[in-house]
């Protein structure tokens, strides 16, 4: 109980802490305005999942609520601090969204530390000491992340935007969907089109909608993912590694998406991922990282030469968080 006790301190101190971040930020484009009362709301705003007793249909239930929150949620930003650029307030749609996280963290730990107390149940006592650890250092993660979002810093999620980034530069991209962008260039004598988030603000975009618009008018020979991906314990951040499929996690409408357009047209599909701790995911970029983000794009480009004929047309998918990735 002394544990659990020390390990609501440490949440109700980052929540606090993230709500503190979180009225300065708003604060600074809007100072005329009391933020607190709009933040504690947005705090406690959560999507209820759609009913799945018949599975038929899921997939585009939840991508409708889905886009629903996500475009709540940004209108709700845009009214409370209007003035302010609109890559800003995507930043601070992701900076509210983690203030939430945790406050329901905290929320739900303390339920169950009361619960177990008026119940005297050891088991459940038990159970919730055993998942602290990982809860703190999810918690922990997530603090790392408000920092990053408030000031516009990349983080290693985005590192499949930043390898999109890099064989984009210097060419100037166009809007494909929504908050995705597109462009199409010649490399080592094939067509390719490369899609990734429309940064610097953050957001995931859909890159599911993205490969849908531009597969639906042409013919590619190939289709290339890159995201990050949670390494292991004990493997090194920053190694890459390849697969068959679809990079891309999330609750799984843009990834069906892609699959679906993908095997309907019989397209080769490769992944390439580089390996990260979950808290190196959402916590500032590092050098090492960073590094490991040009070799995945030279060899990105080597597998485009290997598996695409000369003159044929691939496609290449940024996928993550685009937030400091222009």
């Amino acid at each position: 109980m002394r544990e659990i006790e020390f390990a609501l301190g440490r949440l109700l101190l980052m929540k606090e802490e993230a709500k503190k971040i979180t009225l300065e930020r708003f604060k600074k484009y809007n100072p005329q305005t009391d933020p607190t009362p709009f933040i504690e709301r947005m705090m406690d705003y959560f999507t209820l999942d759609p009913v799945s007793l018949d599975p038929a249909g899921i997939v585009q239930k939840w991508d409708h609520l889905v886009k629903i929150t996500d475009n709540r949620m940004r209108s709700e930003v845009e009214a409370a601090v209007a003035t302010a650029p609109v890559q800003n307030r995507r930043n601070l749609a992701m900076v509210l969204e983690i203030s939430s996280e945790l406050n329901f963290w905290y929320k739900m730990i303390k339920h169950y530390h009361i619960l177990g107390k008026k119940t005297g149940n050891p088991i459940l006592i038990f159970q919730l000491q055993a998942i602290l650890p990982d809860v703190l250092m999810q918690a922990d993660a997530r603090m790392g992340g408000l920092y990053a979002f408030a000031y516009g810093h990349p983080i290693g999620d985005g590192i499949g935007e930043l390898v999109a980034a890099q064989l984009i530069y210097p060419d100037e991209a166009y809007n494909i969907a929504q908050d995705m962008v597109c462009v199409e260039k010649e490399i080592q004598s094939r067509k390719v089109t490369i899609l990734k988030c429309e940064g610097p603000g953050g957001t995931v975009g859909y890159p599911g909608d993205a490969v849908q618009a531009v597969m639906n008018q042409k013919n590619f020979d190939l289709v290339v993912t890159i995201d990050a991906l949670v390494k292991l314990e004990g493997e090194k951040s920053g190694t890459m590694i390849e697969a068959t499929g679809a990079a891309i996690g999330g609750i799984g409408t843009e990834r069906y998406k892609i699959e679906e357009i993908v095997s309907k047209k019989q397209v080769t599909m490769y992944a390439v991922f580089i390996e990260m701790s979950y808290k190196e995911c959402i916590t500032p970029l590092t050098e090492t990282l960073f590094k490991s983000a040009e070799k995945a794009t030279e060899r990105v480009k080597q597998i485009i030469s290997e598996k695409v004929p000369v003159g044929g047309n691939a496609l290449v998918v940024g996928v993550g968080n685009t937030v400091g990735v222009k």
